[in-house]
């Protein structure tokens, strides 16, 4: 069960210091964490007692900076003990109160060990033109979860899937596409996964859960649903709940088709599921961690921004915060201030300032937004 927020009675104020977390992967990941602070900063400014930040004390490993060791086997000790120690600081702080975490890219390795143990779905929802699509990307288990057993020239990897962990995705799903249509009304529910590879397991599972809550929910292979996707389309108000095979590679597809940008200027959120850390959210940028560009002040700062806003809005008692920072980048499209990524001649700290120049936020009585829970799109 996620923690649901509850708001402060109508007329007082929330007293505590929010605290949020912080960590920091290699390549751009230093320029980027900096990027957060400063934006941050200006939009919790008004928050009666400030905001603290809990930086996680070890600089984690980005692909590239594992590739230069060049030993596998050193490769998967510092993999693992990447993995172990992010996940105590995700654990450390949901048991200290923290609701939200930011975290610039780091190996997907390492990540996607600890999204399995903490059970946790990726969330994003896309809006364009009156149609939505809510995405739930299943990060608990199946193919990117798992162990690796080394041989002679030989990988062998052994993952998981379970009845379990499946009704806790669907569920939590569920209860997110009431939170973003919250008159009830959700046209179509999907789910993509390569389902024909468990002996009909996955199947009987779903049916059974489906038969339980009264609903219909569509099982389909991934070719069927990028098929339907190009001839049909999708109806507004679709759910997709879908394996992390499937949704990872359809991701930027689904940005294009949906109006949302370039995946570059994108940002989404991660909730862990699992008992203990339930509710945590994760925010990360959707790019990678672009190690050639590090120091080099060329990183697209928009989705660390964005991703600043919503920790400012949803769990830092900044009510506005996107609303202004999306004011803010339009602006700068106007005025033709990017990095070079997007066309433009800036850096990434002449992108900031300008942001910052402009940024109107509106003033804080330290009462968060009204959500239906925590990391509510």
């Amino acid at each position: 069960m996620t923690r649901p927020h509850v708001p402060a009675p109508e007329g007082e104020s929330r007293v505590a210091r929010p605290v949020i977390g912080l960590a920091v992967g290699r390549g751009t990941g230093p320029e980027l964490a900096d990027v957060f602070e400063r934006v941050l900063g200006a939009l919790t400014a008004g928050h009666p007692h400030g905001v603290a930040i809990e930086r996680s004390p070890r600089l984690y490993h980005s692909y590239v900076s594992l590739r230069a060791e060049r030993d596998v086997a050193r490769i998967r000790a510092l993999t693992a003990d990447d993995a172990d120690h992010y996940e105590r600081f995700c654990r450390t702080r949901a048991e200290q109160g923290t609701e939200a975490i930011f975290r610039t890219a780091i190996n997907a390795q390492s990540l996607y060990l600890v999204r399995q143990r903490l059970r946790a779905v990726k969330v994003d929802l896309l809006t364009d033109a009156g149609r939505s699509l809510l995405l739930v990307r299943d990060q608990a288990q199946g193919f990117y979860t798992g162990d690796n057993r080394h041989t002679p020239g030989e990988v062998i990897r052994t993952m998981t899937f379970s009845r379990e962990i499946t009704e806790a995705v669907v569920t939590y799903a569920l209860r997110r596409a009431r939170h973003a249509w919250p008159d009830g009304h959700l046209d179509r529910i999907v789910m993509a996964y390569k389902f024909h590879l468990l002996d009909g397991a996955l199947d009987a599972w779903v049916a059974d859960l489906a038969d339980r809550l009264g609903i219909r929910i569509d099982l389909f292979q991934p070719d069927t649903v990028n098929r339907n996707l190009i001839t049909h389309g999708l109806p507004d108000r679709t759910l997709i709940v879908a394996g992390n095979e499937w949704a990872d590679i359809m991701h930027v597809m689904l940005l294009d088709r949906f109006g949302s940008g370039r995946q570059e200027n994108h940002c989404t959120e991660n909730v862990c599921l699992a008992p203990g850390p339930a509710g945590l959210v994760e925010y990360q940028t959707v790019h990678g961690s672009a190690d050639d560009l590090a120091g080099r002040e060329l990183v697209n700062p928009v989705a660390t921004i964005r991703a600043a806003a919503l920790v400012a809005e949803r769990h830092a008692g900044s009510p506005g915060a996107v609303r202004a920072t999306e004011r803010s980048l339009r602006t700068l499209d106007e005025r033709g201030v990017h990095t070079p990524d997007l066309g433009g001649r800036h850096s990434t700290t002449a992108v900031v300032d300008a942001l910052l120049d402009c940024l109107d936020v509106p003033g804080s009585d330290g009462t968060p937004q009204d959500t239906a829970l925590v990391g509510g799109s």
